[in-house]
């Protein structure tokens, strides 16, 4: 397997006041390869900012403390780090605002890791001139993260969403082993293994469609890997 992607480890910076979620957020980047440190509000995330120059910074725009724009605003100021704001509200006068106040881009709640993970790339490759989004080849399969798409033996092959987003989670793990548990909170949201016969049926479909390569394999009482 051959992938194109980062060069050395993009530090992030998460700012979310919720513990539950900052954690959650925080174990998705980091099993993905993003060294994250959360902190909780906004006086802790100008800290950061001063003291360890993240490469990225996730900014909950709903903080305990300060202001989110007051915060993002001060963070532009003093650094040209990427900002992804990080609002339960989807309407355009807050992406304005935040977009004003010196974001890259926004998140809405609730955020799959799809959506997470291109984000940081698209404000990344932006940031830097370079393209950062990874393409990982298996074989003669090759699975564009950046463009979601894959082909096979040259020809492009058509998957569902579900279907792609599953490939790619197994994709970003560079053929080590992913938990079903895991690849259902990423794909489906859920980490029920009530939920685990709709994500072996979208497992048998990807196989299909791939032929007969041997791309995505079971092992057994784990979850799934990529073929290398």
């Amino acid at each position: 397997m051959r992938k194109q992607g980062y060069a050395g480890d993009v530090r992030v910076l998460l700012v979310e006041d919720d513990p539950l979620l900052g954690d959650a957020l925080r174990r998705t980047l980091v099993g993905h390869g993003f060294p994250t440190e959360l902190v909780g509000s906004g006086s802790a995330a100008l800290a950061a900012v001063a003291e360890r120059e993240p490469d990225v910074v996730l900014l909950d725009m709903g903080l305990p403390d300060r202001d989110g724009l007051g915060v993002c605003r001060e963070i532009r100021e003093r650094s040209r780090v990427p900002i992804l704001a990080i609002t339960g509200r989807g309407d355009v006068a807050a992406r304005v605002q935040g977009l004003r106040s010196g974001a890259d881009d926004y998140l809405v709640k609730p955020i799959s890791t799809e959506e997470l993970l291109a984000r940081i790339d698209a404000v990344l490759r932006r940031a830097t001139g370079a393209a950062v989004a990874a393409t990982v080849t298996v074989g003669d399969v090759v699975v564009d993260l950046d463009r979601r798409a894959v082909t096979a033996g040259g020809a492009e092959i058509a998957l569902t969403r579900k279907e792609f987003d599953l490939l790619a989670a197994l994709a970003r793990r560079e053929g080590a082993v992913l938990p079903r548990t895991e690849l259902l909170e990423q794909v489906w949201g859920i980490a029920d293994a009530s939920a685990a016969r709709t994500m072996e049926a979208h497992v048998a479909s990807l196989r299909s469609k791939l032929g007969d390569r041997d791309v995505v394999l079971t092992v057994r009482g784990v979850g799934y890997r990529l073929a290398l």
